[in-house]
């Protein structure tokens, strides 16, 4: 960064960790102590930062420490599944200070599903002392984004959804920023979070009722010219059953390895399962026939994976989502990996399944919602009409 920073850009090497002092502030600028002082005092000034008590000494006086300072607002963030949204209030820290879990339908008209999730949040709002303002609203959906615009491309299981833009559904419902983004980049972009935003290179597999992969490259979420980067669901399996797709195609890994297709397949054979859930359970019992289905859906979910391992060379595969609950399914998975990929691409590489957990999603998103709501040049703005 060069000498002409800005203090909103030095409010975003406070906000990331980079900077935790007004000397880290100016060895990362090349500002002058001066400058920086000047600058971090306007900051303060204006309930962007707080001084968070002395630091540690490298021999000379203890730095005063800087924090992000919380303000009483919050963002709202909403992961969307298919039978229930996970929602979270952030303050500016990125901190989560409330979460809740509400049943939902995707199969409703998207206006009462929005519109839903807006009560919702007003009401999780609502239960906190004092009440926070909420300053923007960030969702997650289950299908393609489009990132040129926010357009929904083709979403499977959400009937009625294809085309809309959604970011500005939820503006008009909410008044507020709407910030959209597919699931499966939210939660690679929340695992990122959770894990200190220290893994450079990463691969989130999103395996639930649907299946989705998120990628981060060079700390960064990597969505592709359109946003559909890393959309493993369509992807051809030479050897699945002829199944069809949603895409008019056959034997794609969403249609043989989801959630959903294991319960089809589980029904198929006479089992009565309704959900997901009703699967997990069984094999938690060490029923054979849901066990082996789940072993084998991690198989070629890993099949697939497999490519994308060899070509990309993450430092680390995280599995997340429901069917990252099954131990048969992580088997199959691994499995797959270190028997396909090259030893070079797996002798370093990590496999876990997701420490951010459920609440992965929204935290990814939300976190996206702050970024964009704090991005240096709003705040450069803000202080100069103030």
């Amino acid at each position: 960064m060069t000498s002409s920073a800005t203090a909103g850009e030095l409010f975003r090497l406070v906000h990331s960790g980079r900077a935790g002092s007004r000397a880290d502030l100016a060895r990362l600028t090349g500002l002058s102590a001066s400058t920086v002082t000047l600058r971090v005092d306007e900051l303060i000034a204006h309930g962007y930062l707080e001084e968070a008590g002395p630091g540690h000494s490298t021999g000379g006086r203890r730095p005063r420490l800087l924090a992000v300072r919380e303000s009483g607002s919050v963002v709202a963030a909403a992961d969307l599944g298919e039978r229930h949204v996970t929602i979270v209030l952030m303050n500016r820290r990125g901190e989560v200070i409330a979460d809740a879990l509400k049943p939902l339908s995707l199969l409703d008209e998207p206006s009462a599903v929005l519109e839903s999730v807006w009560g919702s949040v007003r009401e999780l709002a609502a239960g906190l002392d004092p009440e926070p303002v909420i300053e923007g609203i960030a969702m997650s959906l289950p299908g393609p984004v489009d990132s040129r615009d926010g357009r929904l491309l083709a979403p499977m299981r959400m009937p009625g959804w294809n085309g809309l833009v959604v970011g500005d559904m939820l503006q008009r419902i909410t008044g507020l920023p709407a910030h959209i983004d597919n699931d499966a980049n939210a939660m690679a972009l929340g695992e990122h979070v959770e894990r200190g935003q220290s893994v450079g290179e990463l691969v989130f597999v999103k395996a639930g009722s649907g299946i989705g992969c998120g990628i981060i490259t060079g700390g960064r979420l990597y969505r592709g010219y359109r946003g559909v980067a890393g959309d493993i669901s369509h992807v051809a399996l030479a050897d699945a059953p002829p199944i069809i797709c949603s895409c008019g195609r056959v034997g794609c890994l969403d249609v043989v390895a989801s959630g959903t297709a294991i319960v089809d397949a589980l029904r198929g054979t006479g089992v009565e399962v309704e959900h997901l859930d009703d699967v997990l359970r069984l094999a938690r019992d060490a029923q054979a026939r849901p066990t082996a289905l789940l072993r084998e859906a991690g198989q070629r979910t890993g099949e697939v994976l497999a490519t994308i391992i060899n070509f990309y060379n993450p430092q680390m595969l995280v599995l997340g989502g429901q069917l990252a609950t099954a131990d048969a399914f992580v088997a199959g998975v691994r499995q797959a990996i270190y028997t396909l990929c090259l030893p070079m691409s797996t002798d370093l590489l990590e496999i876990s399944v997701s420490a951010a957990g459920p609440l992965a999603g929204a935290r990814g998103i939300g976190t996206a919602m702050l970024a964009e709501l704090l991005e240096p040049n709003r705040i450069d703005e803000a202080l100069s009409t103030k």
